[in-house]
């Protein structure tokens, strides 16, 4: 974490509220309402004729659901040293998350699961999520990798996905959500990567919406019918923490729940995997 503080810009701090209160659509009045002060001190801080404390700036960005990330920028527009740390995950302090990481993703198996950060960069995996993306060109696989990127590109996963058009939905929608949570111009632009240009060529119609929306991806004579769940952490105050999504896979089907078994079980064939390994 940093210990920095600069002067303070309580315009600029002012600025950034009201831009979340914005993409929040509240109004001065409602916002005043949640956080149980004045809309005139609101206005006051949004305007710089008022210097937020920190108190305030983190009630305001609580009731605004701003990321701790960006709380940390308000708080030092303002003048105030961040609330929030921030360490990778192989820093000393993150130790005990990371055992927890390692134990999740090695506990999922023989099933995928992966870990992204808030722009979908690969953070961890399991030898299961490994083993799906055997044959993908280097370019796609050099650090950071990106899994909205490896799924939908062209030279990615897309082409072994089966029902592509659905899955590749179900993506930008996360995408959209994610972009709406943190702003962030890297998830903007990734958006607008894969929702401008012409639609990617599907090779197969799609099947009509179950009660989940499975990935189908083929895997050398075989079809794996995946479905996902995403976790987060609860009530993160540290800033890494609070960007991680652990993605797990499930098998949607007996085929898939026996082909995984076979390959990733505790008795599994790793030479039948489809990573070669």
């Amino acid at each position: 974490m940093t210990s920095q503080v600069r002067s303070a810009d309580v315009t600029t701090a002012g600025v950034l509220l009201r831009t979340w209160r914005h993409r929040r659509r509240l109004s001065q009045l409602e916002l005043a309402n949640r956080a149980q002060v004045s809309p005139r001190h609101v206005s006051f801080v949004e305007t710089g004729r008022s210097r937020p404390t920190v108190d305030m700036v983190l009630r305001l960005c609580d009731q605004l659901a701003v990321p701790l990330r960006e709380q940390n920028q308000v708080l030092l527009a303002a003048g105030h040293a961040p609330a929030h740390p921030q360490h990778a995950l192989n820093d000393p302090p993150m130790a005990h998350i990371s055992t927890a990481i390692e134990g999740i993703l090695a506990g999922h198996l023989p099933f995928p699961a992966l870990v992204v950060d808030r722009r979908w960069d690969l953070v961890a995996a399991n030898e299961a999520a490994y083993g799906l993306l055997a044959g993908l060109p280097d370019h796609l696989l050099e650090p950071p990798v990106n899994v909205i990127r490896l799924s939908l590109d062209p030279a990615g996963l897309a082409p072994r996905i089966i029902n592509l058009v659905q899955w590749r939905a179900h993506l930008v929608h996360r995408l959209r959500h994610e972009l709406g949570v943190s702003a962030d111009p890297l998830v903007a632009g990734l958006l607008e990567e894969f929702t401008t240009g012409p639609e990617p060529p599907v090779a197969q119609v799609d099947p009509p919406p179950g009660l989940l929306v499975p990935l189908r991806l083929r895997v050398g004579a075989d079809v794996l019918s995946l479905v996902s769940t995403t976790t987060v952490f609860g009530t993160p105050h540290e800033v890494t923490l609070s960007e991680l999504a652990i993605e797990a896979f499930y098998p949607a089907d007996e085929a898939t729940r026996r082909m995984l078994l076979q390959t990733f079980g505790p008795d599994g064939d790793r030479a039948a995997s489809p990573t070669g390994r």
